[in-house]
């Protein structure tokens, strides 16, 4: 990304090691000072908010790969929490250093303005996953999203493990539970998916990017 060995080994030297994260146990809560911003290296975790009477609403899914907490940069406390859905593994970068070697470097000072705006993209495409798309067109494309992802991170996209549970991906979809179970077995009996408990394995990507209103090839064509 255009960063020199020794400036690299600058960024290194400021990451924390890495350090288990267990199922349920948060990174941090709503409210917390920002102090650092995460990247996940294996497992999953979940951000999300508290509505007034308390219930959980989801804001994301971040895998391998991704940084959590840039969304605390403004107000400098993070706005929601993030907790692990899988024992999982993340680095810690503290953000003051960060930001004073991301000012000294150019190519990081890049990469994070491009990671951020990647963050604001994804919220606009998901506000208009909620206004504009129907029950079926949404979890296809939640799906289409996860493959894409991963394949962008050199994993399956067609063959990839679902951490969160239904009540999960039925709350950040803004459905039913019941609604998102009848959907998998849908598209299950329609030969789109097949399912073993939490393994997906997608037997017709070009299908389910139609219902989900995408283009395939594009999506296959991408690099991130």
């Amino acid at each position: 990304m255009g960063v020199s060995e020794f400036d690299l080994d600058a960024l290194e030297s400021l990451i924390k090691p890495r350090r288990p994260v267990q199922r349920n146990e948060h990174l941090y809560r709503a409210g917390d000072r920002l102090t650092s911003i995460y990247a996940v290296r294996s497992g999953s975790i979940k951000t999300y908010s508290l509505t007034n009477d308390g219930r959980e609403q989801i804001t994301g899914f971040h895998l391998p790969g991704e940084l959590i907490g840039l969304d605390a940069i403004n107000d400098n406390a993070h706005p929601c929490s993030a907790k692990a859905l899988e024992t999982s593994s993340v680095c810690e970068m503290p953000f003051e250093q960060l930001e004073s070697l991301a000012m000294r470097i150019p190519g990081l000072q890049h990469q994070l303005f491009r990671i951020m705006s990647r963050e604001l993209k994804s919220d606009e495409q998901f506000m208009t996953l909620l206004g504009k798309k129907n029950a079926d067109e949404r979890l296809a494309s939640f799906l289409v999203g996860l493959s894409n992802r991963f394949k962008e991170r050199g994993y399956s996209a067609t063959e990839f493990n679902l951490s969160m549970s239904r009540n999960d991906i039925a709350n950040y979809l803004g459905l039913a539970v019941e609604t998102v179970s009848r959907l998998f077995s849908r598209l299950q009996s329609d030969g789109i998916i097949e399912v073993d408990r939490k393994l997906i394995n997608v037997t017709d990507l070009e299908q389910l990017h139609k219902i989900a209103g995408t283009s395939c090839d594009k999506a296959l064509n991408r690099t991130g």
